[in-house]
């Protein structure tokens, strides 16, 4: 019997694969670091014109007259709320943090800023989304939008 063994593979082909695996890894790093930064840098500003998201690629000026801040609430979403988020659409899904768009139980479009489930606020507009964010103190914040945004 004689064996012969396998003739010795070229490394140019783990050359041609290095980049096919580094990049997309490399991408991925860069989104979780843009999460992770955006988690912490999240700021929600209300002023006389309205609502600004900043802290990632999904902030915006929302002006006071697209906001229905008359029917702004606190919801929980842990539990089998209409506005809990179903389904992302484009945005971040970490465990504790969730930004971006998503489809809502009730099929409503929503920006989501969401870190605590449990202590959310929901605000209508008279755009084709709503807002659910949780600011650190939700019931100033429900105060601050209803008095430059009073309509329903």
């Amino acid at each position: 019997m004689q064996t012969f063994p396998i003739a010795p593979a070229s490394l140019r082909a783990l050359w041609l694969l290095l980049p096919v695996m580094i990049i997309p890894l490399f991408i991925a790093g860069l989104v979780l670091t843009a999460s992770f930064l955006g988690m912490r840098r999240a700021r929600f500003e209300v002023t006389t014109q309205g609502l600004r998201l900043t802290g990632d690629m999904y902030g915006r000026m929302i002006s006071a007259s697209n906001l229905r801040g008359g029917a702004a609430r606190r919801v929980d979403i842990t539990g089998n709320s209409d506005v809990r988020p179903a389904r992302r659409r484009m945005g971040t899904g970490l465990p504790g943090y969730r930004a971006g768009w998503f489809r809502l139980q009730n099929g409503e479009k929503a920006l989501l800023y969401v870190t605590d489930a449990s202590k959310a606020v929901y605000i209508p507009t008279r755009l084709d989304y709503s807002i659910l964010l949780t600011p650190e103190d939700p019931d100033g914040f429900i105060s601050a939008i209803r008095s430059v945004a009073p309509g329903q």
